[in-house]
This record gives structure tokens, sequence and C-alpha cells, in this order.
């Protein structure tokens, strides 16, 4: 079928909006309706190159919320109609990775940046030129409508608003999980959080939840500062350096516990900055994405060694997505988990470009696109 998309021609220049044409589904594939997109920073990362992609054009795109509208051969998991959350990293369940309880590492993930489906391992989306599409982590959520394998979805429940529950296709699960999962935040321990965005503000709402004593939050912006102060800080600062002397006044000298690194971009010159504010036995947990060109860290490894503290690196923040999404959601539903309120801004496809701005202005906690009847 024919519909719209964002896609990337190149790096560093604008979101195009496109015709493309997007492939029926196969066997254990599902097309999807989408109804909203959350607006990652992981995307602005293809703009940059610091995610490479197997080629351009790229269609952009790795969270977001729809409605089955056709299912493929031996698809038993979801019927016509049904309301599904996408995750951006498949879940089989069957490989080695989802068998031992990590299905955040689902072999399937090998495959997301080389644009050919996992089904059949042919492209499935094309320009009105002909030309292969990469989409995004083998979704491209940037579009209206989308084939994927039935391991990329979840099912949710119809009463979820569709904005709600797109976001739970990274940045929820990702935050909420490096505090709770990655992290293992316990009741008592003191927190802090390195910006807080969108990923930021999950992991500042599963450190509350998980029972933190203290949290920092950390962030430039003081409209975001002022935000993570009602999502349940207990501090707010401007810098690392403008923190490190409260942290260990509060602390009376132990500094923080856990520290969940969420900013929008990871620089290895920041590393040690970050475990200087880790107390002895702590954890650092990276969960921001560096440049996958870049491999140069600043780390004092005498400290690492003989303060025994652990940097820990996470994807999806240890989720389960199959398990985790669901039950995420269903807080949400009850009220202890707050997703609504990090919508800042609602979006047209062909405001993406806006969107983005904004995000990199520090005008958003969250930009969601919202798709209607115009952008089909």
């Amino acid at each position: 079928m024919k519909t719209k998309g964002a896609l990337l021609r190149e790096l560093n220049k604008p979101w195009q909006i496109e015709e493309i044409e997007i492939g029926d589904p196969k066997a254990h594939e599902i097309k999807i309706r989408m109804e909203a997109a959350g607006m990652c920073h992981s995307d602005h990362h293809l703009m940059t190159g610091g995610i490479p992609m197997g080629g351009f054009p790229i269609l952009g795109g790795h969270e977001g919320a729809g409605v089955v509208e056709e299912i493929g051969e031996s698809v038993t998991d979801f019927e016509v109609g049904d309301h599904v959350v996408l995750s951006f990293i498949p879940s089989c369940g069957r490989c080695p990775s989802c068998k031992s309880g990590m299905a955040n590492l689902c072999d399937m993930g090998a495959m997301l940046l080389q644009g050919e489906a996992v089904s059949d391992n042919t492209f499935r989306i094309h320009t009105a030129a002909g030309e292969n599409v990469y989409p995004m982590t083998l979704l491209g959520t940037f579009s209206p409508y989308m084939v994927v394998h039935e391991a990329s979805a979840v099912k949710i429940e119809k009463d979820i608003p569709f904005e709600v529950a797109a976001l739970c296709g990274c940045g929820i699960p990702t935050g909420y999980g490096s505090s709770t999962r990655s992290g293992d935040v316990r009741p008592g321990e003191d927190v802090a959080i390195v910006g807080v965005g969108g990923v930021g503000t999950a992991a500042l709402q599963g450190a509350v939840i998980a029972g933190a004593r203290n949290v920092f939050a950390i962030d430039p912006v003081e409209w975001k500062r002022e935000q993570a102060l009602k999502f349940g800080a207990t501090h707010a600062f401007a810098s690392v350096g403008e923190a490190a002397m409260t942290i260990a006044e509060v602390t009376y000298g132990h500094m923080a516990h856990k520290v969940i690194v969420t900013v929008g971009e990871v620089h290895g010159s920041d590393v040690d900055t970050w475990m200087g504010i880790t107390a002895k036995g702590g954890t650092c947990v990276l969960t921001g994405m560096g440049n996958m060109l870049e491999s140069d860290v600043t780390l004092n490894l005498a400290m690492l060694t003989l303060l025994q503290k652990n940097l820990q690196g996470t994807i999806f923040g240890g989720a389960n997505p199959k398990l985790d999404i669901p039950q995420l959601l269903s807080m949400y539903k009850i009220g202890k988990l707050n997703i609504a309120d990090m919508i800042t801004r609602q979006y047209r496809l062909d405001q993406i470009n806006e969107g983005y701005q904004d995000m990199l202005d520090g005008k958003n906690i969250r930009g969601v696109i919202r798709y209607t009847d115009a952008d089909r």
C-alpha cells in the first residue's frame, strides 16, 4: 500500500515527508494502523550519524502504538482490531537470550539496523522511485502504517490512550527499568538522575516508586528541573559539579548509591564525572547512547577498583517487553505511574522537524506525533 513517511536521505539534513510503499504482511507479520509515535532522542542520532543504519533513505521512529488491521499466516497472538505497542527490540521468546531472562537482548536485535525484514530478509518498504528504505529498528513509526514481525508488537488494553501507550515502546520501560532493573534501586537509597527528559523522568519515577530516599535530578534546563521536582525529585541541579557538594552533605559524604545517566548523548569524557558522585560499592547506569563510532572513555581505574564501584550499561532498561509494557500501562491506569504529564506537546507528522527542534531546545519532556486521516 502507498502511504507517507518521514525519511532521512543524508546526515544532518531535515526529515522529509515522502510517499512510500509498504508491503503486505507475510508469515508471522502484522499490519498496523499507527495512531501515535513518540519522538525519542535516538531518532535524532540517526540524523547525526551517532546510530549508523545500513544505508539511506531511513524511515525514522521506534516508539509507537496503533491498531492491528491485517495479520499474516501463522500469527496466533494477535487479531484484527487489537491495540498494540511497538517494542523497539523484538522479543521472540525462543532464543538463548530470551530463555535466560534477557528478552531485551533478544537475538533478533542483531538485525535491527540492517533494514531487511527478519521474516524473509527482504526490503519491504520502498520510496515512490523504488529505492529500498531502511526502517529504524525494523519499525519506522514515523509513518501512519507499518508491517512488522509479531515479535515486535505487544498487545495492550483498548482503553489506554494511544499517545500514552506509544511511550511504552521505548522511553518509559527504558527509564523505569534503568532504576528498578538495571540499577536495582532499593528502599532508602539515594539516587541521582543525570538528564531529565523523557527517559530520565521515567527513571526518576522508577526510583521514587522503588522507595529511594533522596532523588537528585540534574539537568541544565531550568524548566526540566522544575518538572523533575513535580515528578518526585527531592533536589534539582543544573550540573553534576553544582550537585556534588549537596549530594555529599545530604548523604553524609557517602554520595549516591545509584547514578542513572539518561542524557541525550553520552560522551566518554564525562564518565568519570558521573562515577565521582557514585558511592563506594555503588552503581552508575549508562542508559543514554554514545556515538557508536567512538570508544574513548575517561575513567580512573584505580578508584573504580579501590572503591568497588560498578559501571553498568543497559538497553531498554533490562525490560522484558511482553511482560513489562502491559505492567507499566496497568500502573498508569491506577495512577501509580504518571505518563500523561510527560507528554509536553503533540505534533502532526509534517511538524516533525519542529518537534525535534523543540526537543533540542529543552522545551519538551516528550513530544508525540498523533496521526490523523490527513496523514494517511
